[in-house]
């Protein structure tokens, strides 16, 4: 997998966070014990030492730049390099905001995490599921034409709502899934490709010297700029659905 930018990733700081507030208002116990799957520069992490703050709370994250970012903004937390596949033990909560869309096989990765929770313990997971949104079809057809010659690809996928539920029957004693999505207001489609810069598109980003970037951003520009209309204040508006579940053991 291509490297992380914490500081490319932190332009949307709080859009990029909202979602994990959100995700842990809906938790319902008081964990004891918590991971954060996939924490990336903290922030999630943070969001739950401010839920949870009698819990013993553990960040983990597979990008070198990402916890290193996260240690050096959120001193007080603990984070570790390690990639989600690999946990041990057992935790009161797992929490993943944005995260697992990055891992495949599902199928086999839910019911994996849930044999890592505490009797009552929760899986609450968030993941992006906005590829309807016409600047995620540009993009996804951009990056999928031959003429850019892109050779490798990453596991980036959500499953459509009914596989989780399908998925989390057999292995959770009960759950919730829900949707919600998001109305960012944004600068100009300038702000969107800085945003994709910061995750979808980092695995291309890598595959493109610095002339190659400066074309394919101009030209997702330009097929991007006439399907989002300025509001009256000069803004656009990005919408960002998103899929939260929360599962008990």
């Amino acid at each position: 997998m291509s490297e992380w930018n914490s500081k490319q990733y932190l332009q949307f700081e709080t859009q990029r966070t909202q979602p994990s507030c959100d995700l842990a208002k809906r938790v319902d116990n008081k964990p004891k014990n918590i991971l954060d799957i996939g924490c990336g520069p903290g922030n999630s992490t943070a969001v739950l030492a401010e839920f949870f703050p009698d819990a013993k709370l553990m960040g983990i994250d597979s990008s070198p730049d990402m916890i290193a970012r996260a240690r050096e903004k959120y001193p007080a937390l603990s984070f570790a390099l390690q990639d989600a596949r690999t946990i041990s033990g057992t935790y009161d909560l797992l929490f993943s905001n944005a995260c697992l869309q990055w891992i495949e096989n599902h199928e086999k990765l839910i019911p994996d995490l849930m044999q890592h929770l505490t009797p009552n313990g929760i899986l609450a997971v968030q993941l992006p599921n906005n590829m309807d949104e016409p600047f995620y079809r540009v993009l996804d057809a951009m990056t999928k034409d031959k003429k850019w010659g892109f050779t490798e690809y990453e596991t980036n996928d959500t499953l459509p709502p009914e596989n989780y539920f399908d998925i989390l029957s057999a292995c959770a004693s009960r759950f919730v899934i829900w949707e919600t999505v998001y109305y960012h207001a944004m600068p100009g489609v300038d702000a969107l490709i800085e945003w994709v810069k910061g995750a979808r598109l980092r695995p291309f980003l890598r595959q493109m010297n610095e002339a190659m970037q400066k074309k394919f951003e101009a030209e997702l520009f330009q097929k991007t700029l006439p399907l989002y209309r300025p509001m009256k204040n000069g803004e656009i508006i990005f919408r960002f659905r998103r899929l939260f579940f929360i599962a008990y053991k």
